[in-house]
């Protein structure tokens, strides 16, 4: 047994919430591997459920990571925040065991189970010991098959989430996005917060929980990466136990293709410091051929940092903002090229005219050649790191999982964007880049025009 194996195997010795860390901390070192080096097996339970597994037995550790499709787009229709309400409840009892002592038990055996909602699924993150994984695993199937729900927990957790409510609304960054999502996506579930509003979530019930559970966890919507000690046959064992229960088929509501309401803007005033101004366009879906070239070219642009363009433009030669950034988000019903700059009042607009102004000239011209290889070259290096640990490796894995590659993806994926050419970048800017679409957000105290007659 290895130095680590022996520090972490002092449970009776070590205070909880201290072991706990010392477990958080071996699972972001235990596996520092090329990602060309990983073997990636994929498996089929005995009773039918299909997982991907890479083997790390270098310590005692396992990261499961898993989702079901749906996540707060099947929130029913005055009931936002629904999903997000459930991500919170899972921990808070199941079966027999009440909350309190459902928590003192995770921290007792130093188990890690985290839920979170996304638009398209329903996210859920367990990292174990594997002394302990029987125990753990016990819990986990607890939370998700026979979560309590009882009435002092729902509304403890209620209350938190009302807390959240009253601080997003006062955080610009987040009601600028809030406002995007509701702008752009007019009419479509992408448009509704995901955090609900206070009344939807006043209106939520145990029975609402529980109806959304039901409809939702089940095995045919379920995708499962492990990442750590543990075999093939072991994992086929635990993927029964925890999930086998679920019910066979999930009843999703069907969610169609979001439409993008192009060319507007939205100005909501705030008194704060800053302005902070959000923006977007439809991008490629993640499956769409040109799609790695406008995931390079977001590189260039604003997702680079010092090294894009928007912050050269924006802040290093006029100073007009702290911070820039875009970033490219596939959605399973839509696509955008998203981005944000947040800057004093009196410059919000310029910061944005030099924006479009950059968007529309990579449209017109393209990238520099520099840029564009810089770029990739950033991209095909930075790819190994999102597989220096068991969580990024479930994490990347995951998501290959819900967009349906496989795993030689791992393998292609910078072939295809060392293959990517100059012309490409200059067909995929004019077919991205199209600046009378954007839709723009700006949260803050206008200096040249009142929210009023911006609005």
């Amino acid at each position: 047994m290895d130095k680590l194996s022996r520090s972490l195997g002092r449970l009776g010795r070590i205070d909880g919430a201290i072991f706990l860390s010392l477990l958080v901390l071996a699972l972001s070192l235990t596996l520092a591997r090329p990602a060309h080096a990983m073997k990636i097996q994929e498996i089929t339970s005995p009773g039918g459920i299909k997982a991907w597994l890479v083997e790390a037995r270098e310590n005692p550790l396992l990261a499961l990571r898993f989702s079901f499709e749906g996540g707060s787009s099947q929130d029913p229709e005055g009931k936002a925040g629904l999903a997000n309400f459930l991500s919170a409840m899972l921990d808070e009892g199941a079966g027999d065991i009440t909350s309190g002592d459902f928590q003192e038990q995770m921290e007792t055996l130093a188990m890690r189970m985290r839920y979170e909602d996304g638009k398209d699924a329903f996210y859920g993150n367990f990292q174990t010991l594997t002394q302990n994984r029987a125990a753990s695993v016990k819990l986990l199937k607890l939370a998700l098959t026979k979560p309590r729900f009882d009435p002092d927990a729902v509304e403890r957790i209620r209350g938190q989430l009302l807390a959240n409510l009253v601080y997003s609304d006062r955080n610009p960054e987040r009601v600028a996005a809030k406002e995007w999502y509701a702008a752009a996506f007019a009419g479509h579930v992408y448009a509704r917060p995901a955090q609900g509003t206070a009344e939807t979530v006043k209106s939520i019930t145990r029975d609402d929980l529980e109806a959304y559970r039901k409809r939702n966890f089940a095995r045919s919507n379920l995708r499962v990466v492990a990442v750590g000690d543990i075999g093939a046959a072991e994992l086929g064992a635990l993927l029964d136990e925890v999930f086998g229960d679920l019910p066979e088929t999930a009843d999703l509501t069907p969610v169609p293709m979001a439409t993008f309401a192009k060319g507007t803007e939205k100005w909501t005033a705030m008194d704060v410091p800053q302005s902070v101004a959000v923006f977007g366009l439809p991008a490629m879906p993640r499956k769409d051929p040109d799609f790695m070239a406008a995931f390079v070219l977001n590189q260039l642009i604003g997702g680079g940092g010092f090294a894009s363009r928007l912050m050269e433009e924006v802040r290093e030669k006029r100073g007009l903002a702290y911070s820039v950034y875009s970033y490219l988000q596939p959605y399973r019903h839509a696509s955008i090229l998203f981005g944000g700059v947040a800057t004093r009042a009196d410059a919000i607009q310029q910061s944005l005219d030099v924006i479009r102004t950059e968007l529309k000239q990579i449209a017109e011209d393209g990238p520099t050649p520099a840029e564009w290889e810089n770029a990739k070259k950033y991209l095909i290096g930075s790819y190994p790191l999102r597989f220096d640990t068991n969580a990024k490796i479930a994490n990347q894995l995951l998501g290959l999982m819900e967009d349906d590659f496989g795993p030689d993806y791992i393998e292609n994926r910078n072939k295809m964007i060392e293959a990517l050419t100059l012309e490409d970048a200059r067909r995929v800017a004019k077919r991205l880049l199209v600046t009378d679409g954007l839709v723009i957000t700006v949260v803050g105290q206008p200096a040249t025009a009142s929210a009023d007659s911006k609005g």
